[in-house]
């Protein structure tokens, strides 16, 4: 905007040393030397690799796909591949296949022993994550959501992550194949964010639990293993209730938090809601957490739990990938420990805290109390 002869200029705030710094890195003739200059030749190596790394991530993630696909470090588990072996069978060139596994090992998940490749502990590990094949697996829909980004920020894109997670908008009321598909995804990656949950908080003073929004039970299964005594409610749309299995101790009831308030007859003292309000909008969110409070009693608990932006800290796992995951669903978002602190205070909680845990990118932890 232009400003004019009696007007106050706008205010130009000065550039900070870091600003400086960063306009200097970027002329060519200051890489060249500081790429040469021995105290700061390792320093610039290393911000180039990561650099480069942020450039191919999207090949990675593609490399990554087809291991998991052709489910070689599946294989790699009963022993070395060959490339030559396996050309066969997969219909895979042996030059292109080793070229994948060639990848894979860059990527630290096989490790090349001349001709052949083995599986790393990193790889192992891979497999042995609860629900993170099936998360790789139905990464083409988040891709193609995803091939024009400055549309998706513009609103410009008619996303499919809608239609593959319809609850949030509260659809799926009569499609029970869309239901097991997204509780079964839910309940495959639940294991962990239930195991990081409990760790960092305890339900000692807790005499009944309700769990919102908790599918087919797994975080209260957690729980039951954990406080065998602790009375259990779990609360999901119809058709999630519908599909859900026996499990002993829980009583599953129906319902939406968009259409109805939450069960206050339930007697349940505290209300969890595990990945649940990075879901929704924080209208939708101010509504649910004005729900939870007239539900619970007096110094009743609530216990959130889910992926958080790291806020004035900006957080490599929630602030790029769920994100934007959110942003594709379009009705979601990640928000800091300081804005759901903020909604809970406005809906009428108290003593709200925040818990560390022990993996932040799986999950993270804020409570508070019925005022």
């Amino acid at each position: 905007m232009a400003w004019v002869a009696g007007d106050m200029p706008p205010t130009v705030a000065r550039p900070s040393w870091r600003m400086r710094l960063a306009k200097l890195a970027a002329k060519p003739s200051f890489q060249r030397w500081s790429a040469r200059f021995p105290l700061t030749r390792t320093h610039v190596r290393k911000e180039g690799e990561a650099l480069f790394d942020l450039v191919q991530g999207f090949v990675a993630s593609q490399v990554l796909r087809a291991l998991i696909e052709l489910r070689l470090l599946h294989r790699a588990m009963d022993g070395p591949l060959d490339p030559r072996a396996l050309s066969g069978p997969l219909e895979i060139r042996a030059d292109r296949l080793a070229q994948l596994l060639q990848a894979g090992a860059a990527l630290g998940l096989l490790r090349r022993n001349r001709d052949r490749f083995e599986i790393t502990t990193r790889g192992a590990a891979l497999l042995g994550v609860p629900g993170l094949e099936g998360m790789i697996r139905h990464h083409d829909v988040l891709y193609r959501d995803l091939a024009d980004p400055v549309a998706l920020l513009r609103g410009q894109v008619d996303t499919e992550m809608v239609g593959f997670w319809p609850y949030v908008f509260g659809g799926a009321a009569g499609d029970p194949d869309t239901a097991r598909l997204y509780s079964g995804l839910m309940s495959d990656t639940q294991g962990l964010v239930a195991e990081d949950t409990l760790d960092a908080v305890s339900l000692s003073d807790v005499t009944h639990l309700m769990d919102v929004g908790g599918g087919h039970g797994t975080f209260a299964k957690a729980v039951a293993a954990r406080y065998p005594r602790l009375a259990l409610t779990v609360l999901d749309l119809p058709v999630v209730v519908d599909g859900a299995p026996d499990l002993p101790g829980i009583t599953f009831r129906s319902g939406s938090f968009r259409d109805a308030a939450l069960p206050a007859d339930s007697g349940a003292d505290a209300i969890s809601l595990i990945r649940v309000l990075y879901d929704h909008d924080d209208d939708t969110v101010r509504d649910l957490l004005r729900k939870a409070r007239a539900a619970l009693p007096a110094g009743g608990r609530i216990i959130i739990s889910e992926p958080m932006s790291g806020g004035a800290e900006p957080d490599r796992a929630c602030d790029v990938y769920f994100a934007f995951y959110t942003m594709a669903m379009r009705t979601g978002t990640v928000r800091s420990a300081a804005r759901i602190s903020e909604l809970l205070d406005a809906a009428g909680f108290a003593a709200t805290r925040r818990h560390a845990s022990r993996r932040p990118f799986v999950t993270q932890l804020v409570e508070a109390r019925r005022a």
